[in-house]
């Protein structure tokens, strides 16, 4: 009876509906499993928490129509309106459903007169337009034909999303299985919810947190479930729609009505392949060092100087990850990503309740992880795996290098040659190489093997040495922790790597 559609807010809805039957596949869900989501509208939609919570999806709708609180008669009849059309026997009309192809149901949605029977608006539908606007359809024929089975999916829709910054999160995949295990995790928190409000009395549900962390942590949670039940996965990408039906009134609203986040397939097999043992316990030591601080509190006018560190901290409140937020950047910024979190290099100027800005490689040296980063490079970038290989061989010979020699001045000019330019970084090596020579030991740079590290360009024609420059030098801090150099010499690692000065890049 039920069917993926293609469209995000039926297909979820849909979902949310085999998740509430405990049913694996729409196919399953048979006719008491729709009256039973009927059954549960009824309920639990007219009264709070959920009416509130409603007011992001159906606005004006007869769940939470002010006017309709002094009669409540007219909230029910609403109710077996929006609801009552699945039945089999359900009358219809010769319309046709814009979402399934099936016929329009012929109940009248609207109190209006002068509708055809089966026509929903904004009310109804998140995203349409409204009753007295006309001029985004054919001829002023307002409204939109949908069937009573779709109509209910709709209903549904919000159960199968997460309450994030005041709107609701729906994630849709060209996997119909990843739509359904998100529709049924949102679900399940979503009735958990419910009953934790109405045990406590309260009359609304809580945030989740931010939406794209959200979405990346529900993600991982998913993927975890999948490799406990051995179950295979099949490379696909996600869309997910950050929404709220209450319009937008300006156009430079910061908080649009809709904001669509994608996950590309190869993101979506990173994030699946983090979690095999080789480099799930890398992945996870980074992940958690990206979780948002408290903010300490500001002192009133007034206030006491002294306070104790309990006074000083805010109450935890729904929190994001920045690790989680900045995969939304990627492919475009894969080498600050890199330079970020996997090289531990610090934003000074970032917000106090961001970890970030206390990032140190110095400290952080056993986070660094040459195969989480290949791993990056390999399914996200799509790097060439020859420069991989040489990348890693460069490293591992200026990592034994500096081991053997203990030289000390070698890795300390390395590790800041992004300070001075390009230039700088191929006379040390050039250096290095003319030293070991005069006395007759083998260089560690050859000619095809330089130019395949360190000449790559991109798209435009620049070269990349600098993407080059950090990926050694990951590889060469992980190769001298395991040697036990880095902390035989602590003093040799400064506490981070300084950027080049705006001359410095013009120059190079």
């Amino acid at each position: 009876m039920l069917k993926y559609t293609g469209h995000p807010i039926v297909d979820v809805g849909a979902a949310a509906i085999a998740a509430f039957a405990n049913k694996r596949r729409l196919e399953d869900v048979n006719e008491d499993d729709l009256q039973s989501m009927a059954d549960y509208i009824a309920k639990r939609y007219v009264i709070n928490p959920l009416k509130s919570f409603l007011n992001v999806a159906f606005p004006n709708s007869g769940y939470t129509q002010p006017a309709f609180d002094k009669d409540p008669q007219r909230r029910v009849d609403y109710v077996k309106r929006v609801t009552a059309g699945h039945a089999a026997h359900s009358p219809t009309t010769t319309e046709t459903c814009v979402f399934t192809g099936a016929p329009a149901t012929a109940i009248a949605f609207s109190d209006k007169e002068g509708f055809p029977l089966g026509r929903a608006f904004r009310q109804h539908i998140p995203m349409v337009t409204g009753e007295d606007v006309i001029n985004f359809h054919p001829s002023g024929d307002a409204g939109v034909p949908v069937s009573g089975l779709a109509m209910l999916c709709i209903q549904a829709f919000p159960l199968g999303c997460a309450k994030c910054g005041g709107k609701l999160l729906a994630v849709h995949s060209d996997n119909p299985v990843l739509t359904m295990r998100f529709a049924r995790k949102f679900l399940q928190n979503n009735l958990k919810q419910v009953d934790l409000a109405i045990a406590a009395g309260s009359s609304k549900l809580p945030e989740v947190g931010s939406a794209k962390t959200t979405l990346i942590a529900t993600f991982i949670e998913i993927e975890q479930d999948r490799i406990d039940e051995q179950e295979d996965g099949r490379p696909c990408s996600v869309t997910a729609y950050h929404m709220s039906n209450s319009g937008q009134s300006n156009p430079l609203d910061r908080n649009p009505p809709l904001e669509i986040y994608h996950l590309p397939s190869e993101l979506i097999i990173f994030l699946s392949m983090v979690q095999q043992p080789i480099y799930k316990a890398a992945w996870d030591a980074i992940r958690q060092r990206a979780w948002q601080t408290s903010k300490p509190k500001k002192q009133k006018k007034g206030e006491a100087a002294a306070a104790t560190a309990s006074d000083a901290i805010e109450e935890d409140g729904p929190k994001r990850n920045y690790l989680y937020e900045d995969l939304f950047r990627l492919p475009q910024d894969a080498a600050l990503f890199i330079r970020r979190y996997f090289l531990r290099m610090p934003i000074r100027n970032a917000a106090e309740d961001d970890p970030r800005r206390g990032y140190s490689l110095k400290r952080d040296a056993e986070l660094v992880s040459w195969a989480l980063t290949q791993l990056f490079l390999e399914k996200v970038m799509r790097m060439n795996p020859n420069r991989i290989t040489q990348i890693k061989t460069l490293a591992d010979g200026l990592a034994q290098y500096i081991h053997d020699e203990n030289d000390e001045p070698f890795f300390r000019n390395f590790y800041t040659a992004q300070k001075y330019g390009y230039g700088y970084l191929r006379n040390l090596l050039i250096r290095l190489d003319f030293n070991r020579l005069k006395k007759n030991q083998a260089p560690l740079n050859k000619f095809e093997s330089f130019l395949e590290v360190f000449g790559e360009t991109d798209s435009q024609g620049w070269t990349q040495w600098k993407l080059a420059h950090d990926l050694v030098l990951i590889r060469m801090i992980e190769r001298l922790y395991e040697l036990r150099w880095i902390q035989d010499h602590p003093e040799a690692m400064p506490d981070d790597l300084p950027e080049m000065s705006e001359e410095q890049k013009k120059a190079d």
